[in-house]
């Protein structure tokens, strides 16, 4: 191709209005009460995968260098886990509008974008993190596979109540 010409798709994106990109932000076709069910059914089980993945059990049998906790033996850190609560559901929220957005609503392409998400953000993030902190591999690890099992959960939230 040539500089200067345009594929057939970019020459019907370049036809569009700034009124049919608009509509396209969010394509809210879906209700807002889908959209409310899909956050809570993500939200709720990605909070629960946390208290699975980095909840006490975790910490209980790995944690061999507990100075670097806020909160040793975990006393006063109730305040701490009501303000970390309300994470899942802005991370189910977001990855929910992500894939409204998109018109992904299959399980292939909800759970490709929550693989995507993870190598891009909280993967190379957990593993930096312990490499500069002392954080066993084992909770390293467990970190990790918590935020891909709960990026897949509001991925198959996304497809049970939206698609």
């Amino acid at each position: 191709m040539a500089t200067g010409e345009f594929s057939q798709h970019e020459a019907d994106f370049t036809k569009l209005t700034g009124t049919e990109l608009s509509q396209g932000d969010l394509n809210m076709e879906t209700s807002w009460t889908r959209f409310g069910v899909t956050l809570l059914a993500g939200g709720v089980s990605s909070s629960l995968t946390d208290w699975l993945f980095m909840g006490d059990w975790i910490y209980k049998r790995f944690n061999h260098s507990p100075e670097i906790w806020r909160y040793s033996g975990g006393h006063g850190e109730m305040r701490a886990i009501i303000w970390a609560s309300f994470f899942p559901f802005l991370t189910c929220a977001v990855f929910t509008l992500l894939c409204i957005h998109l018109h992904l609503f299959s399980y292939r392409a909800t759970i490709g974008l929550a693989l995507a998400i993870w190598l891009m953000g909280p993967l190379p993030l957990t593993i930096t993190n312990a490499l500069f902190i002392k954080l066993s591999l084992a909770v390293a690890i467990a970190h990790s596979l918590g935020w891909l099992v709960k990026l897949c959960l509001a991925a198959i939230a996304v497809v049970v109540v939206l698609a």
